[in-house]
């Protein structure tokens, strides 16, 4: 089992550092470009293969931030599944993940096509982030108050509990390692779908911003609940998108 628990974390750790290296690559690309190319996908209007490539950025993106989180989640289903099974975990483990990436790659449709709308209506920059305090402000206090809601707190609860989800909802077989993985992607998602909506906020690109982003989602996973680490937050996003709706309006 020791072979198959390093087998396993050498995987998330690969898929995590591949998925930061091509986002620096994009960076960087992007920051190379010269001034007056950066300005023209402001107004030209997106092709079929320019989707496609956000597309993949963002899925790219939802792996890089939201694998190590899932990874408390991931080693226990595979040490269950070898106390269970007492058989080969890596297959079993690697159906888990697919499933929690199909999910997080549905939110990454979903975000592109928000994206695409966003920038038919000429409210982003060339660094993806909004060009209106309105928006912004909006976003952020959304963000803030879906803190404070029940089925951020549902779905919160779900992550911050790796045994007990796995136990409540355990399934033989890699098609139960699927859809176990699906299961919790969806609880993920619905946990934090409106944190990354502030990368529109912060700029889709800005990678110490997706970075930041990242880290709280893993803090708030596994503080404990006494901190209320999501409530504190969410006043902050509250109060900040406050602010900046009043710049806006002045």
């Amino acid at each position: 089992y020791r072979r198959d628990r390093r087998v396993v974390l050498t995987g998330l750790a690969g898929i995590t550092l591949l998925s930061w290296a091509y986002l620096m690559y994009l960076a960087l690309r992007m920051g190379a470009m010269p001034m007056p190319d950066m300005a023209m996908p402001q107004w030209q209007p997106w092709g079929a293969i320019d989707f496609a490539l956000m597309l993949m950025m963002w899925v790219v993106m939802m792996v890089a931030m939201m694998v190590p989180s899932a990874s408390p989640m991931i080693l226990t289903f595979a040490t269950i599944h070898h106390r269970k099974a007492q058989g080969d975990v890596v297959a079993p483990t690697a159906a888990f993940l697919a499933g929690y990436i199909i999910v997080w790659s549905v939110f990454s449709l979903a975000a592109t096509l928000a994206q695409w709308g966003l920038h038919q209506g000429a409210l982003l920059s060339p660094m993806m982030l909004s060009t209106s305090p309105m928006l912004g402000g909006i976003l952020l206090i959304a963000a803030g108050a879906f803190q404070w809601s029940r089925l951020k707190q549902a779905c919160l609860s779900k992550c911050r509990t790796p045994l007990g989800f796995l136990l409540n909802e355990w399934r033989d077989g890699s098609a139960g390692a699927l859809a176990m993985g699906l299961r919790h992607g969806l609880y993920c998602t619905g946990c934090c779908w409106a944190l990354m909506a502030l990368l529109f906020v912060g700029g889709v690109m800005n990678l110490l911003w997706v970075a930041a982003i990242a880290v709280f989602v893993l803090i708030e996973k596994v503080a404990p609940p006494e901190l209320h680490v999501a409530h504190i937050a969410g006043l902050g996003l509250m109060a900040s998108g406050g602010w900046l709706l009043l710049q806006g309006i002045l």
